[in-house]
């Protein structure tokens, strides 16, 4: 089966959609895998230990000073037994619990001691999602690498319309599957990522750089190398840390960009250009900090930057795979349909950096994939989910 040999500890929170993990629980223990189930006292009120019990075949810890079954400590042997953590569905208040470290009951102790991965469905009233504090502390544990499946947007159980609704199970379990066993579609492949801003030196202590943090090349880069690939990430100043297995090759101008890609470009199978070099840098470098002129006013001349993009088109080689990006204000689809051509690429995504929840320094984006034959817009999705999205279809574009 598909889940056969991996271990599932499945955290159940109270909300009417409780129900619905049993479900999740069943389709886990279908697939082969060994399911444990925690659910907190409020879960219970949803719906009976014994239901899990029964689909899991293993006895359902709701107490934290319960005698356990074997003599060990039982939220530390979940934590150490989890190959992976799923809470579905994931309340308001575990949420809370879980970014502020708050350990207060079985669940919360439990996912707090666990190394696995993480992943969570949230459930709740659309105005509490929505709340300023909930999505506080959605950023704050997707920058600690925890893992969302929805929530989706419907009618909810309190009447209410909107963002709020637990995922469906087959698309949690999905979710699953695609953490414990990824699938390995891209192997053999050497795959080149760009990421991050550039600076341009004005004296030894200034530069010019943009908002760009790294976080879409980042995302690809990961993606790509979970999916099998070869990733070489070519990354501009960032504070983000270098995905695992991946060749990590620092540079800091357009210009060292620029070298960099014209070392590594011919060896690629794909190319994907998410940085965000400069357009233009100084016409020379201070040897000395500037320092103020009595007027309070200061000119600087500024010349054009090797176009990097364009240069790596002009040296395409034949089944190369070239994706670029286009972060734009204004007229965002004509300007990067402008670069597919000028580029030479088979694939620009682009995206209005104005847009909340799109652009610099966010978990989220909003883009449109365009190619010579169209145009495919995308919700606002993770950075992640973007990522295999783009990697989906740049697939597609290497095998035609």
């Amino acid at each position: 089966m598909k889940l056969t040999g991996k271990t599932v500890v499945l955290g159940i929170t109270g909300g009417i959609a409780a129900y619905k993990a049993c479900e999740l629980c069943s389709r886990l223990r279908k697939a082969g895998a060994e399911t444990y189930v925690i659910m907190t006292k409020n879960a219970c009120q949803f719906v009976a230990p014994l239901s899990f019990e029964t689909l899991s075949n293993h006895p359902v810890v709701t107490d934290t000073f319960a005698r356990p079954e074997t003599w060990e400590v039982e939220h530390v042997a979940l934590a150490k037994k989890a190959d992976i953590f799923v809470i579905a569905p994931a309340t308001a208040n575990i949420m809370a619990k879980m970014a502020c470290g708050i350990a207060d009951d079985m669940l919360s102790t439990t996912v707090l001691a666990t190394k696995a991965p993480v992943l969570i469905a949230p459930a709740m009233n659309t105005g509490m999602w929505d709340n300023a504090a909930t999505q506080a502390n959605a950023e704050t544990l997707k920058r600690r690498g925890v893992h969302f499946v929805g929530p989706e947007g419907g009618y909810l159980a309190c009447g209410d319309t909107g963002a709020g609704r637990m995922s469906e199970p087959e698309a949690i379990f999905d979710a699953i599957c695609s953490m414990l066993c990824p699938v390995q579609d891209m192997a053999g492949l050497n795959v080149l990522v760009t990421a991050g801003p550039t600076r341009e030196a004005l004296d030894p202590v200034r530069y010019i750089t943009n908002h760009s943090s790294g976080k879409m090349g980042y995302a690809v880069a990961e993606a790509a190398r979970k999916r099998g690939a070869n990733v070489t990430l070519l990354s501009g100043p960032v504070q983000l840390n270098a995905p695992e297995g991946v060749q990590v090759v620092d540079v800091t101008s357009t210009q060292d960009l620029y070298d960099r890609m014209m070392e590594y470009c011919e060896k690629q199978h794909i190319i994907i250009q998410a940085a965000a070099p400069a357009d233009f840098t100084p016409l020379s470098f201070a040897e000395e900090k500037i320092k103020k002129d009595d007027d309070g006013n200061i000119t600087f001349i500024m010349k054009q930057t090797q176009d990097v993009a364009q240069a790596v088109g002009k040296r395409k080689l034949p089944g190369q795979v070239l994706i670029g990006f286009a972060a734009e204000t204004e007229k965002v689809n004509e300007h990067a349909k402008k670069k597919l051509a000028k580029k030479n690429l088979d694939m620009i995504v682009a995206n209005d950096v104005t847009m909340p929840g799109a652009g610099f320094n966010v978990d989220t984006n909003i883009v449109t994939f365009i190619t010579e034959d169209g145009m495919e817009d995308m919700p606002q999705l993770s950075k992640a989910d973007v990522a295999e999205k783009l990697l989906d279809r740049a697939l597609k574009l290497y095998r035609k």
